[in-house]
């Protein structure tokens, strides 16, 4: 797993086998999975957690084949 800075924000990037192209819209829904075993709300809890902070979160494939989530809109203090 990476974490890095961006420009706004930050992002999170693992080297799993990564979530189909055509899921990306859907991740953040309760209930979306790639698992058989899991609750089914981690990410629309993230979806949550982002909303109620006034960020962005979008997903996109990583470059070693993972998942990249990227959070902008983020105001850092020094």
């Amino acid at each position: 797993m990476t974490i890095g800075e961006l420009d706004d924000g930050f992002y999170i990037e693992d080297n799993e086998s990564g979530i189909p192209e055509d899921d990306c819209s859907g991740v953040f829904e309760v209930g979306y999975s790639t698992s058989e075993n899991g609750t089914r709300f981690g990410l629309s809890i993230v979806q949550g957690i982002v909303t109620a902070h006034d960020w962005q979160i979008e997903s996109a494939a990583g470059t070693d084949g993972g998942t990249r989530f990227e959070i902008t809109g983020v105001y850092f203090v020094d």
